[in-house]
């Protein structure tokens, strides 16, 4: 399930951490969505650790991917914990100044509200009247506990305790809060080595300038860490990721080795030589097809009045059929990913076929990129296929979710 979880400015914020763990382990997809005062009291860093996902505050974080509309038509839940009382009067008038409270006027999900805040403040008469109308509104506002408040205070206004807030949330959605332990974060690859290549290759036109594309290696990381936290030794050959996602790495829940690249060429050689004991070798990276033939020392210069000198380009090797005809194991699993486009010459279902059919990995995951969607942005929707180009699975939602659903294909197919 795809649950997005609203933290507001209140002290009861860490206890969001504990319910963002409690929602992963029970197996769901959690997309943390702090307002600005939240930030104040649990860093970025920690939701986006615990839940393999990017956190934003801000509606102009990733404009192409309009996600203050997207999160929320792509929630299955929201849950507001804490949600303080200035964030409950904010969203009774429908305020839309930052990414939750936009996201939330998006959702047609059920929306969940678990209050937290002082006792006077819970009885005053606006909260009280504030609370009336988002329930009349269809929103699900939890009771407050009563126990000890910030400083010496006592009374109601005290957040839930997670569990007790998780239980009533997903009992909404018809889904039960399993005890503890009894579902275990599978292992199924537990004792694998993998390799997985993310972002997007560059090459070099001269010392400034590069042939490059929009990839941000967010799939290619969601799949090396949902991999690691599987049991696997994962080796991560990373190509010029976004920002962001570089921070993603290197707080993530489970350690990968990570390379760094550039070139098409220096990720081939990583690759080749990451995969040389592989079982598994996932090629996510968006490798540029074609380099320059040569590469000035110099940055080329403009001449007023003359056109710019053609470039020449020359094929690059294609590492992803390289490694499906070489297998640097015999039983190696190798899977690709085909970003592609429909037009006049076909679908992008038809254009992932053939490319299924030439390449002949084990399986490709067929995306759509372009207006939004793909590069860039924090979900996906791929539809798997097998060395034929027969359709073995289709998988949709946020990047780790995605990442999850194509290694339960992979696990198949391990010896």
């Amino acid at each position: 399930m795809r649950i997005l979880l609203g933290v507001s400015g209140g002290i009861a914020a860490y206890k969001a951490v504990l319910l963002l763990r409690l929602l992963r382990e029970q197996g769901h997809a959690v997309r943390v969505v702090p307002t600005r005062a939240a930030l104040e009291f649990v860093g970025a860093p920690t939701f986006e650790a615990l839940s393999g996902e990017p956190v934003s505050t801000e509606v102009f974080d990733d404009v192409p991917g309009v996600q203050h509309v997207a999160l929320g038509k792509g929630a299955d839940l929201v849950i507001v914990a804490p949600a303080t009382a200035d964030f409950m009067a904010r969203a009774v008038v429908g305020l839309a100044d930052d990414l939750l409270t936009t996201t939330l006027l998006a959702a047609r999900c059920p929306v969940v509200f678990a209050p937290a805040m002082h006792t006077e403040m819970w009885d005053h008469p606006a909260t009280r009247a504030n609370v009336a109308t988002l329930r009349e509104r269809g929103v699900h506002v939890i009771e407050p506990a009563a126990g000890r408040l910030t400083g010496a205070d006592t009374g109601p206004g005290r957040l839930p305790d997670p569990e007790d807030i998780a239980r009533e949330a997903l009992a909404l959605v018809g889904t039960e809060v399993e005890p503890a332990g009894s579902r275990p974060e599978s292992q199924d690859l537990a004792g694998r080595d993998v390799v997985v290549s993310a972002g997007g290759t560059r090459e070099p036109i001269d010392p400034v300038r590069f042939i490059g594309n929009r990839s941000s290696g967010r799939q290619g990381v969601a799949l090396a860490q949902a991999a690691a936290a599987r049991g696997a030794h994962v080796t991560l050959v990373a190509a010029n990721l976004a920002q962001d996602v570089t921070e993603q790495v290197r707080t993530g829940e489970r350690p990968c080795a990570v390379v760094q690249v550039e070139s098409t060429a220096q990720l081939r050689d990583a690759v080749r030589a990451a995969g040389a004991d592989a079982d598994v070798v996932v090629m996510a990276a968006a490798v540029a097809d074609f380099r320059p033939a040569a590469t000035p020392d110099a940055k080329i210069k403009k001449v007023p009045g003359q056109g710019p000198a053609p470039i020449e380009l020359v094929e690059n090797p294609d590492i992803l059929a390289e490694l499906a005809r070489e297998r640097l194991r015999p039983d190696q699993v190798v899977v690709g990913f085909a970003a592609e486009t429909g037009d006049a010459s076909g679908s992008v279902l038809e254009h992932g076929r053939a490319k299924a059919r030439r390449k002949g990995a084990d399986l490709i995951a067929v995306n759509a990129v372009g207006s939004g969607r793909g590069f860039g942005t924090d979900s996906n929707e791929v539809t798997v296929l097998d060395g034929a180009g027969d359709v073995v699975g289709q998988a949709s939602g946020s990047k780790r979710a995605v990442a999850d659903a194509l290694w339960d294909a992979v696990v198949k197919l391990l010896p």
